[in-house]
């Protein structure tokens, strides 16, 4: 038998998702956003969702853009502090110690050290209920050398990238791989579930 489930338990762990954005002054800004995922493959998007309360909303609102980078393990306790601090009150660069890189492609910072970055291009921004919909167009991603395979694909768990569990407020590193998509249950074409 099946329970009801809360808005926190709704879909499994993602990536923990560092947004940045610079503000009006041109200083950069980092938050932890727990709502992210892939949109859209053509162009390749991706939303996140922020509070209009938040300093975050305010900054990419005015510059059309965002990063998100993607922390490795090592680097969690300061990912973490970027969702337990404001922008409007801390420099979270200058506590933690991190490197923001103006990006290449848009009018938005990344952090040097984590090693998977992507580059946004606000095209839609929707209200929706208790927070706003930013979706971006991927303009670049990247991922440190050292995270790809010999095939040239990323390999997450050779990177310790960190995942966000919002149901139990916890962070998993990403694990073995148990199996290959639109593989594993390929037996069951044959047995006519075409």
């Amino acid at each position: 038998m099946k329970r009801s489930i809360g808005v926190k338990e709704i879909l499994f762990p993602n990536p923990m998702c560092v947004v940045g954005a610079y503000d009006e002054a041109g200083k950069a800004n980092m938050a932890a956003i727990a709502w992210a995922g892939i949109v859209a493959s053509v162009p390749p998007s991706v939303g996140i969702s922020v509070r209009p309360s938040r300093y975050t909303h305010v900054c990419i609102k005015r510059r059309g853009a965002f990063t998100i980078s993607v922390p490795s393990l090592h680097y969690l306790k300061e990912a973490d502090y970027f969702g337990l601090a404001s922008g409007r009150d801390a420099d979270k660069l200058a506590v933690t110690g991190l490197t923001a890189v103006r990006g290449a492609f848009v009018d938005a910072p990344y952090i040097e050290e984590f090693p998977y970055v992507l580059e946004c291009a606000v095209t839609h921004s929707i209200e929706i209920g208790s927070h706003t919909l930013f979706v971006g167009e991927v303009k670049d991603a990247r991922a440190d050398a050292e995270l790809f395979d010999e095939q040239g694909h990323v390999d997450w768990a050779a990177g310790q990238i960190v995942c966000y569990d919002m149901s139990a407020n916890s962070y998993y590193s990403v694990g073995e791989n148990v199996g290959k998509a639109f593989s594993v249950g390929a037996g069951f074409l044959q047995k006519g579930g075409a």
